[in-house]
């Protein structure tokens, strides 16, 4: 009887760790879209990211990729206030942002594995064409497979990529504070179909 106890109270506390487990699986990939280390921005390095954007250094230095082209007429000015309406770390949808550069390129979202190993990364947003390795007057196309030049998460730098899908359209850098409080600086990147106007 004391056996048929012990096993039970075991089983139970077995299945409740594999749930919790699952749970927390999920949650992390779901922040993951989403959290951030943003104090070692000024190097405008990343930290820890595997299958989503938990280790993606939101914060940047405000270096833009050599080539990218400022944009002649952004829907957004620099120095205009915008409310980011989708997140790509937690606490940054919906939040009011101010535009800290706007720039006319091709972006992409890419699939890669991280070159310091790990889980691979789906459908990353976003890459801009001139953070692609090689890169020539031609957008590439889905399916096509790169060399990543960008080091927003940490294992991107250098990692193969394959596109996932491809958009014409005018990019933003942004510095906005998260639900939680965290300031973060000069983010990339956020398309215009990402923000609304704040007024």
């Amino acid at each position: 009887m004391l056996t048929s106890k012990k096993f039970a109270i075991w089983f139970v506390s077995l299945a409740a760790a594999l749930t919790l487990t699952a749970c927390g699986g999920n949650d992390e990939n779901a922040g993951q879209e989403g959290t951030s280390n943003e104090e070692s921005t000024t190097n405008n390095e990343s930290s820890g990211h595997s299958g989503d954007h938990s280790g993606m250094d939101h914060s940047g230095s405000g270096e833009v990729p050599e080539g990218i082209k400022e944009a002649e007429n952004p829907k957004y000015e620099v120095g205009s206030k915008v409310f980011i309406t989708e997140g790509h770390m937690e606490g940054m949808e919906g939040a009011e942002a101010t535009i800290t550069g706007a720039y006319d390129t091709t972006v992409y979202t890419v699939s890669y594995t991280p070159t310091t190993g790990g889980k691979k990364v789906e459908n990353h947003k976003w890459v801009v064409h001139e953070e692609i390795a090689e890169a020539g007057e031609e957008p590439f196309k889905e399916g096509d497979e790169v060399k990543i030049n960008a080091s927003h998460m940490e294992g991107m730098e250098g990692a193969a990529a394959v596109i996932d899908s491809v958009q014409k359209t005018t990019v933003y850098t942004v510095d906005f504070t998260t639900a939680d409080g965290q300031e973060v600086k000069n983010h990339m990147w956020v398309t215009e179909n990402e923000l609304s106007p704040s007024e």
